[in-house]
């Protein structure tokens, strides 16, 4: 089995050695490579093609927003997913992250095997937030109007892809989103592609975004 592919940036050299360790310690995961700049991250990243970029957001030499930004935008890194790991939980930084195309966002306190499973997670396409972070955006998008008329994205989509959408924006696994609807595995994923196709979405982290915005949250209760 090939390891997930994993490169490291931080501009703490004891948070990339300590990271290094826990990833190369483990037989599924391997380190490709560190980075101490974001300006460094975009440029190894494009070098490398890692799986997942595990990136910092305050580094000097360019943010990991905007690295990040850079490396979603590059088609030939379309492969490459982005897991942000920041001491921060702004509502500023979850955002940009976002629109900048990062596939999740976690934070810096979470548990070794919390952060194992969101690089595992990443690779596999579904997206990742803290509990307080997908708190956050509930909060931020609950108290704002739908963008644009209701429906305007999702009357594209059968009553199944909207139900599946809004699970995905609860921050439901492919596993818990088979188990809540009574359907399998495969479906689930059938109907996540058929939603990246007609959303335009390059990962399920902007499936969340645009369920979000088109007022989509708190349906999948």
């Amino acid at each position: 089995m090939t390891p997930v592919r994993v490169l490291i940036a931080d501009d703490q050299p004891l948070l990339r050695h300590s990271l290094a360790l826990l990833l190369d310690a483990t037989p599924d995961l391997a380190v490709a490579g560190t980075a101490a700049t974001g300006a460094e991250a975009a440029a190894l990243a494009a070098d490398l093609r890692p799986d997942v970029v595990l990136m910092d957001i305050r580094m000097p030499g360019g943010d990991g927003i905007e690295a990040t930004r850079r490396i979603t935008a590059d088609p030939e890194l379309a492969a490459v997913r982005v897991l942000v790991l920041s001491m921060f939980e702004l509502d500023e930084y979850v955002y940009a992250a976002l629109r900048a195309g990062a596939s999740g966002f976690l934070l810096k306190d979470a548990r070794p095997e919390q952060l194992l499973d969101a690089v595992r997670r990443t690779h596999a396409g579904e997206s990742l937030f803290a509990p307080s972070i997908l708190t956050r955006l509930v909060e931020h998008y609950l108290g704002r109007p739908a963008a644009g008329p209701a429906g305007a994205r999702l009357d594209v989509l059968t009553e199944r892809e909207t139900e599946v959408l809004a699970l995905v924006a609860a921050g439901l696994s492919n596993d818990e989103i088979a188990a809540a609807l009574t359907i399998s595995i495969k479906t689930v994923k059938t109907h996540i592609g058929h939603l990246l196709a007609k959303l335009a979405a390059r990962d399920r982290a902007q499936l969340v975004i645009a369920a979000y915005e088109n007022g989509l949250v708190g349906q999948a209760s």
